[in-house]
């Protein structure tokens, strides 16, 4: 199993100031070869690999205009070729967008290879870099010195926080201990998340928090003259609190989502449809906020290396509007009824715990029937809810 340690980093001067540039000849490498292979498809209708790509790249640095890309190190230049390549192999399949050119106010990063840099002892040496590269190691129980990193990635955040990733190849973990449970999972943005045993995981709205301290700090940045050293400065203060809600909120889906692994054994969630509920301009921000789709993600690998289940099934599912008792299907409900009474059985029914527990049933119908709706790529997929017959109309149980 492949994993990686992020670490901060603490560059000298001069580290930093050939880091710096070797991140400026990457972006200007990815946006060059970008814009060529562009005007390559518009004009020649050909497509373009690796091999020539780095045939472009060594032409590129013959040039009076590009020779400075000779000064930092050849192997993250490389890297950036075969990374763009990855990324249009994943557009092509349909599992993310077109390729874009990148800023130099982003988050910038340089990728080497065993090529690049030698770990000894625990310590890192890049190429072109006079010394070690100090590190901050933030795990007690793993010896650095017994490491052996197949690539490092070097990055520096917008706020200035350097950053380390090692990328390393570990035995599979020892699998958790079964519980013998099972959950339904109902986000939202009320509750972030409603359990299928009545539990409600509060929404903690990192951003609605901080939404006034960051408009402040923008209007401010607005206000400076581009190009100029002020206006670097309130960048970087927009920078910093972005990265506060940022990591808080990672905090806490890391937390919510180590807790419902280590507790269940199949956890049953509905396969939502985010960019389509962004589209919403009054709830795009509070659902941007909650983090779904980096929730179901930290959820897919840590129930993989834990040996549970997940479970994700049909986003059509009418999962708020069944009743969890008797199976009766209402015509209509509208996103402000919390709460409602089942006109057949007449159970009085909480709307999220309701849809919860409607969501579990759906995946244990999903386990019997043997299939495993599990993945990661469209949202076109259709699970085995939606493949049985469903004799179910509305005001009619659903049997």
């Amino acid at each position: 199993m492949r994993t990686a340690y992020k670490c901060r980093a603490y560059p000298t001067p001069q580290q930093a100031a050939m880091l710096s540039r070797t991140f400026g000849c990457v972006r200007v490498v990815w946006n060059q070869t970008l814009a060529w292979r562009r005007h390559r498809w518009h004009t020649e209708r050909q497509s373009t690999n690796v091999p020539q790509a780095n045939a472009f790249l060594t032409q590129l640095k013959r040039t009076e205009q590009f020779a400075w890309l000779n000064e930092v190190s050849s192997v993250p230049l490389q890297q950036v070729l075969r990374t763009q390549q990855r990324a249009f192999v994943n557009f092509f399949e349909g599992r993310a967008r077109h390729p874009r050119f990148k800023s130099r106010s982003g988050r910038q990063s340089a990728e080497y290879t065993r090529r690049g840099f030698r770990w000894r002892a625990g310590r890192l040496y890049l190429a072109k870099l006079d010394g070690p590269l100090e590190l901050v190691w933030s795990w007690p129980q793993v010896d650095p010195a017994t490491l052996d990193p197949s690539t490092v990635t070097i990055s520096r955040d917008p706020d200035g926080r350097w950053y380390v990733s090692l990328a390393v190849d570990v035995a599979d973990p020892d699998q958790a201990p079964a519980t013998g449970a099972m959950a339904g999972v109902d986000l939202g943005v009320k509750d972030f998340a409603v359990l299928s045993t009545g539990e409600k995981i509060a929404n903690p709205r990192h951003l609605e928090r901080k939404v006034r301290n960051l408009a402040r700090y923008q209007r401010r940045m607005a206000r400076k003259q581009r190009g100029g050293a002020n206006r670097a400065k309130a960048r970087a203060k927009v920078a910093r609190a972005c990265r506060k809600v940022r990591d808080a909120r990672r905090d806490f889906l890391h937390r919510t989502s180590t807790r419902l692994v280590r507790d269940h054994d199949v956890i049953v969630i509905e396969d939502l449809n985010v960019r389509g509920m962004l589209r919403n301009r009054r709830l795009a921000r509070a659902i941007s906020d909650c983090g779904w789709g980096e929730f179901r993600r930290l959820l897919e690998y840590k129930t993989a290396r834990q040996g549970r289940r997940l479970i994700v099934i049909d986003r059509w599912y009418p999962s708020s509007k069944t009743c969890s008792a008797c199976g009766h299907l209402l015509a209509e409900l509208t996103l402000g009824t919390r709460t409602w009474r089942c006109p057949s059985c007449g159970t009085r029914h909480d709307r999220d715990v309701n849809a919860a527990k409607n969501i579990l049933a759906a995946g244990r119908a999903v386990s019997a029937c043997g299939a495993d709706v599990r993945h990661s790529g469209s949202a076109r997929v259709r699970s085995a809810v939606k493949q049985e017959t469903q004799p179910a109309r509305v005001g009619i149980p659903r049997l």
